[in-house]
């Protein structure tokens, strides 16, 4: 990987950040991590240091060598496809981009949300739902969202193609936290086969949660 001096605020379960590490590594981008821990301390992303970087709390946040900030995944998958445009994870044909863009969406608009760790501890705390309740909510929204997405994955190696692109990196760490919630995939043959390919490249593998230096 190359030098670049970005810094990635990064936390080794958080999907968003694990998209961002997939892309880092499939385009041979190296950025030194910076741990957020979202649940040490009361969670490091509350602090006031970390949100004078990212005023949303959230991860991931890429810091840039001129000291510019970037927030949002996928904001931060398009800056990578345009500063680094080889390999590219976006099709050239503007339909076919629309279309994996889409996909990429449904999970980072659509299905995360609604399951990240502040939605589940508010259904918790604020709510006072018990765990069987906040699992049958995570449950629902995944199983909803993925019906969807395995009817819009093409008949091809990956989500749009024979090689990974956006989709696959959204794809992938919603596969890992379903099976972290004992969501039932078998459903889904189409989205377990692209979850399975992409598993078997270093740029996913690498990223994978287990794989990350504040990992337990």
């Amino acid at each position: 990987m190359s030098t670049t001096g970005l810094q990635l605020f990064d936390y080794f379960r958080s999907s968003a950040a694990y998209r961002v590490r997939i892309a880092l590594n499939l385009k041979g981008i190296d950025a030194e991590q910076r741990c957020v821990h979202l649940l040490n301390n009361g969670g490091e992303h509350k602090s006031e240091a970390y949100q004078s970087i990212n005023p949303q709390g959230l991860v991931p946040a890429l810091r840039l060598p001129g000291g510019d900030v970037l927030t949002q995944s996928l904001a931060i998958l398009e800056y990578l496809e345009e500063t680094h445009p080889l390999p590219a994870i976006l099709p050239a044909d503007p339909i076919e981009r629309a279309t994996v863009r889409a996909m990429a969406l449904s999970v980072a608009c659509d299905i995360h949300p609604l399951n990240n760790l502040r939605v589940l501890d508010y259904l918790k705390s604020q709510l006072g739902h018990g765990q069987e309740q906040v699992g049958a909510w995570y449950s629902h929204w995944i199983t909803t969202g993925f019906t969807a997405l395995e009817q819009m994955i093409a008949d091809t190696p990956f989500c749009h193609g024979s090689e990974p692109g956006i989709a696959d990196i959204c794809l992938v760490p919603q596969v890992f936290n379903a099976r972290r919630f004992d969501v039932d995939l078998t459903p889904f043959p189409k989205i377990a086969a692209v979850d399975a390919r992409c598993a078997r490249l270093a740029a996913f593998a690498d990223a994978h949660p287990d794989r990350q230096p504040d990992a337990p």
